[in-house]
């Protein structure tokens, strides 16, 4: 995750002392300022999809709007808006952006498939869109994301170490996915299938409606009244906020099984703390809104992608987009200390509060 990090680092520099060259040659030294002042002078529009999920607001904004002010030494004009999982509300925030006459827009699509004509209204106006997160439809410029088939697979593996000798054909499991509308969900449940489709059985499967807890409450409740409370040995379950609202489920109904999740939220490391949830995926967040503010500012700046996105993905409607992807991680109550409190995600204080103490001290988070 650290090399991920200083590689994105490096290629900011790259591009950094690339465009000064540039000014140089093309404009001469007595202009080269000007350009300079220019460049940097820019404006980025920022949509992100919802709230429900911690991590937008905690993480994703603070460190791309970071990044973008270090990149253009303060002079870059940051317009921010949430869809808060409303995909007209989304497209009308690009109209906005349009109307506003960004230079560039990060887009983290609520729909990816909706948003589509969007992000082909923004290019019609010269504005370049890097997709953020999820890959977006449509003539996008740039990609940033994790790989998320990996982290289905990372889900589905660590679900079956947590089974150990339960991981059997016989098993019944429960799989809780995410939206439809969210291309990432379907990389998730891709990846865990390949890992537990023949190892053990789905019994009851479900693609939750916006990534709804309190959906994901309800399809538990509905899971252990259709295969039985004593025939469930685990739950998949595509991220943090979703695994709350199933271990709710579950605990009402006195079945205590291994639950999988993703994002790190402070609620699930929490959970993982306490036992009650085996892990989550860890995706450091910093990597991919850096490589975001990175590509954004070459682009409103008309250079090359070339030394920071070193991937190419492709859509339905895109091919070979220029993409950075960022490795993820496994987190168990065995690595809590070396992944999220060494990378200054949260503090011991912080997860170690009230009735987590003892588990904290058990596990030696002091």
């Amino acid at each position: 995750m650290r090399r991920a990090a200083v590689a994105v680092a490096a290629g900011a520099m790259a591009v950094s002392l690339a465009a000064c060259g540039s000014a140089k040659e093309s404009k001469g030294s007595s202009s080269s300022s000007e350009s300079a002042k220019k460049g940097d002078d820019i404006k980025v529009g920022l949509l992100l999809p919802e709230n429900k999920t911690a991590r937008y607001e905690k993480f994703d904004r603070p460190l791309i709007e970071k990044k973008i002010k270090e990149l253009t030494n303060g002079k870059a004009t940051i317009q921010y808006n949430n869809a808060r999982q409303d995909a007209n509300l989304q497209a009308q925030q690009v109209d906005t952006m349009i109307t506003n006459k960004v230079d560039v827009l990060i887009l983290d699509a609520v729909d990816a498939k909706a948003i589509q004509n969007s992000v082909q209204k923004a290019k019609d106006a010269g504005i370049k869109v890097v997709a953020y997160d999820r890959l977006a439809e449509g003539p996008i410029s740039a990609y940033t994301s994790f790989d998320n088939e990996e982290v289905g697979k990372t889900q589905g593996e660590a679900l079956l170490k947590a089974l150990g000798s339960k991981a059997t054909k016989s098993s019944k499991i429960v799989m809780v996915n995410g939206s439809v509308t969210d291309p990432n969900a379907a990389l998730f449940k891709k990846g865990a299938h390949s890992v537990l489709d023949g190892k053990v059985t789905v019994a009851k499967e479900y693609d939750t409606k916006e990534w709804s807890p309190d959906n994901a409450n309800s399809e538990m409740e509905a899971a252990i009244s259709a295969v039985g409370k004593d025939k469930i040995a685990g739950v998949y379950s595509a991220n943090d906020g979703m695994a709350g609202g199933i271990i709710t489920a579950l605990n009402a109904a006195g079945v205590k099984v291994p639950v999988t999740g993703q994002d790190a939220e402070l609620a699930g490391v929490q959970r993982i703390v306490a036992g009650e949830q085996y892990m989550s995926v860890y995706k450091p967040y910093a990597p991919e809104a850096e490589a975001a503010a990175e590509m954004a500012v070459a682009l409103a700046q008309g250079k090359s992608l070339d030394s920071i996105a070193k991937d190419k993905v492709s859509s339905g409607s895109a091919t070979d987009v220029p993409s950075v992807l960022v490795p993820v991680t496994s987190l168990t109550k065995d690595n809590i200390k070396d992944t999220v409190i060494k990378d200054g995600v949260y503090t011991v204080a912080e997860i170690c509060t009230g009735k987590y103490k003892d588990a904290c001290d058990k596990l030696g988070l002091k």
